[in-house]
């Protein structure tokens, strides 16, 4: 419904803030991260948001940029992780550590988000690779149909990978993997540098 909510902002907790926009409060849940690097009162900021509706509650949750509304909206399809432990998730780990945790199987790197213990944190990665997994066959078959593929190689692979785990299409993985990576880049180079990039 909402897409993002820009604004004045209000007030400013541990885990919320609330946006004035022409006179209305709205108030979003956010990680500790987001709310602490929102603003003091009275300055401009735009969040991401996502709006949760359950029997008896509607709330919004509000985040920095796309990527990690995207991280967001596929954590929360995993069973047993709700909004509020997507959100510890994404406190602990920025978009990019979380893809890569995913990407590479690291299921150790989750397990720092508050409240999210080694079982869950193996089902998040076991979840969403398979996801990836689905979605992964797309760029193979886009890499043989490029002009000029991407280089093969674990690197590659699991860069794309890591692009569509947040949200980008099998060709825009691709394509922003192709123009960044260059022999020798880690992973993690690789995708930090591809995301400033799309």
């Amino acid at each position: 419904m909402f897409d993002y909510i820009s604004g004045t902002i209000e007030q400013t907790g541990i885990d919320h803030v609330v946006i004035d926009v022409a006179g209305i409060g709205f108030r979003l849940s956010t990680s500790p991260r987001v709310a602490a690097g929102a603003g003091p009162k009275g300055s401009k900021v735009k969040l991401y948001t996502y709006m949760n509706v359950k029997e008896d509650e509607i709330s919004l949750f509000g985040f920095g940029s796309r990527e990690e509304l995207s991280a967001f909206e596929m954590l929360i399809t995993v069973s047993g992780v709700g909004p509020k432990v997507a959100q510890a998730v994404l406190d602990a780990l920025t978009p990019s550590e979380f893809c890569l945790a995913v990407a590479t199987g690291d299921y150790k790197a989750i397990t720092r988000s508050k409240g999210v213990g080694p079982k869950l944190a193996q089902r998040v990665v076991l979840e969403l690779k398979d996801k990836v997994a689905k979605d992964f066959k797309g760029v193979e078959k886009a890499e043989d149909n490029a002009p000029s593929s991407v280089p093969a190689g674990f690197v590659v692979n699991d860069a794309s990978a890591a692009l569509m785990v947040l949200g980008y299409s099998s060709k825009e993985a691709s394509d922003a993997v192709r123009k960044v990576y260059k022999e020798g880049m880690t992973l993690e180079q690789t995708v930090r540098k591809a995301l400033a990039n799309v």
